[in-house]
């Protein structure tokens, strides 16, 4: 997968071909951290580097660096699907939301 964990935080990666290099954006931040490099081990450090220098900052300005989630979102869908979720929900003896939020845990993967 094109996630790399550095000291707790996540990035997306991915590999921008007119420069030649790998890019890095940390995800679920206040505010903006990316990185670039042409090795995955360089581009390891130069995450670390621009992670330190994201944190410190949010230590300056008293910013907490990590986005808060409500764990709410709104999704559209069409008609014709939602009718069929909610007969699958209620086939698996669950409302709309909980099976919804299964079968999502189920393809979410952090390890890698």
């Amino acid at each position: 997968m094109n996630i790399l964990e550095i000291n707790g935080y996540r990035a997306v990666i991915s590999f921008d071909p007119q420069i030649n290099m790998f890019r890095g954006e940390f995800v679920g931040i206040n505010g903006g951290a990316d990185f670039y490099a042409t090795t995955v081990d360089d581009l390891r450090k130069e995450g670390e580097v621009s992670l330190k220098a994201f944190l410190d900052m949010c230590a300056e300005d008293g910013v907490e660096p990590r986005k808060q989630y409500s764990g709410k979102f709104n999704l559209r869908v069409p008609p014709d699907l939602h009718e069929r979720l909610a007969t699958q929900a209620a086939a698996h003896g669950k409302s709309i939301n909980t099976w919804i939020t299964e079968l999502l845990s189920q393809c979410i993967r952090y390890d890698q």
